[in-house]
């Protein structure tokens, strides 16, 4: 009795660490799914290119607007030259609402970004699986 208590003890502690790294798999998977409404407009991936909007490889941790070959807006041209980067928190911003940081930026013209606060740290989530 005692070696099946201390063995079902040691599986939770495991379920438990492991817990967090499942969760983050999860919202990946789950951002994959979510990305498709990026999609349209950006790529990412080993043979991510350039579409309307510049490819996403790498983009969490980025500065903003140094996509080589890509003509960005003036607006990201402005945060390039600022030193703004693509933190996890500025990009779920950018995507709640891109609007609220670059009003005429193409993106916010055509994108009415994403209000689910879930959804979008899922699809941060997937994007950060995918480094330059």
């Amino acid at each position: 009795m005692k070696k099946r208590g201390l063995l079902g003890l040691c599986a939770t502690a495991l379920v438990a660490l492991a817990g967090p790294a499942f969760a983050a798999d999860d919202d990946a998977a789950q951002g994959k799914a979510a990305f498709t409404k990026c999609a349209i407009c950006h790529q990412v991936g080993p043979n991510a290119k350039t579409l309307v909007g510049p490819e996403l490889n790498g983009i969490v941790g980025r500065k903003a607007g140094v996509v080589a070959g890509y003509n960005y807006s003036a607006g990201m041209k402005e945060l390039d030259e600022k030193g703004y980067v693509w933190t996890e928190e500025n990009l779920d911003k950018w995507v709640a609402d891109p609007k609220a940081l670059l009003p005429n930026s193409p993106m916010a013209l055509a994108f009415p970004g994403i209000k689910d606060a879930e959804e979008r740290a899922r699809i941060i989530s997937y994007l950060k699986t995918f480094p330059e």
